[in-house]
């Protein structure tokens, strides 16, 4: 997907699928032909739809098992993200859950249209010269759909269970900084090369730390804002692209919204246009399992068209 930043652009609407729906997916593989049937029909009714040139188009990310993927699709999912966690985040502590890049592998192959990637993957988990790697192959796999969303990480749990070392939340930021350009670097050797320029997606909202990392190497950035602080963050993201030497216009405003475990808790016509107004033009919907109620998933896409056509 081509990205065009323009101001104050309704870029995308993303459906955040979070650990449940990962079980739902293998299952999907069981499904067999008639399933696979349906779902190559709706992604080739979405790639004859007409698509309005607001800006580049709205993604919803989500990928579901039988009609839940139907209506995922045809409702207009651009983009899906799951979670770099080795433990729900909410629910049951002890709840059924898979690892974030090996359920990316499986998106890239069984997906044709969405973008995919983490919300965002942990910093701390994975040598950045291998993820890099691993983010090359995803992305050669689905042939040039990944988004690379990555953070400092922050779910002491992960990291206690696992053997990592959790430290302070500065060092885990400064390791980031050590990291992005390490990826990029190890990018540049690899053969073969990623697809494409790989998206880099960064989340969090330090004004000193995480929104610098952004104005040196991101092409979005995430956060969990409501429209005051969405509009004061920007300004400073803005003016650490200044003290780089970068345009502000290139890199993506994302912010979560609707009700789940990463969204902000708010309806469209509650937020929307003030998100919009403060700068946000990528809007992330949370959706947890077992039942993945779309409704507020419908009702975002109904707003983003209406605001599309209404330019």
């Amino acid at each position: 997907m081509d990205l065009e930043h323009a101001e104050m652009a309704l870029d995308a609407l993303v459906l955040v699928v979070t650990a449940p729906v990962l079980v739902l997916f293998l299952g999907w593989r069981a499904l067999g032909e008639r399933v696979r049937h349906r779902l190559e029909r709706a992604r080739a009714w979405l790639a004859d739809r007409s698509r309005s040139a607001f800006a580049w188009m709205i993604g919803i990310a989500g990928f579901m098992i039988g009609t839940d993927a139907l209506a995922a699709l045809e409702i207009g999912v651009d983009i899906v993200y799951n979670w770099d966690h080795f433990f729900p985040l909410s629910g049951e502590p002890d709840g059924k859950h898979f690892e974030c890049w090996t359920m990316l592998g499986a998106w890239a192959e069984a997906t044709s249209q969405v973008e995919i990637g983490a919300l965002v993957s942990c910093n701390s988990y994975r040598n950045p010269e291998l993820l890099a790697d691993m983010a090359r192959t995803v992305d050669h796999i689905s042939d040039g759909r990944l988004i690379l969303g990555i953070g400092s990480g922050w779910f002491q749990r992960d990291y206690d269970e696992y053997g990592y070392e959790f430290g302070t939340a500065g060092g885990r930021l400064d390791d980031l900084g050590e990291a992005l350009p390490r990826i990029r670097s190890r990018w540049a050797k690899l053969n073969p090369a990623p697809t494409r320029d790989i998206p880099v997606l960064i989340g969090g909202g330090g004004e000193k730390k995480t929104l610098r990392h952004v104005a040196e190497h991101a092409t979005t950035w995430h956060s969990f804002s409501d429209a005051p602080t969405l509009a004061r963050k920007s300004e400073i993201l803005d003016k650490h692209c200044v003290d780089v030497g970068r345009d502000p216009a290139q890199i993506e405003r994302s912010v979560g919204v609707a009700d789940g475990p990463l969204g902000i808790g708010s309806t469209a016509d509650g937020v929307g246009d003030s998100l919009l107004a403060a700068g946000a033009n990528l809007f992330t919907v949370g959706v947890s399992g077992p039942s993945y109620d779309l409704g507020a998933v419908r009702e975002w896409v109904a707003w983003r068209d209406e605001r599309n056509a209404a330019r």
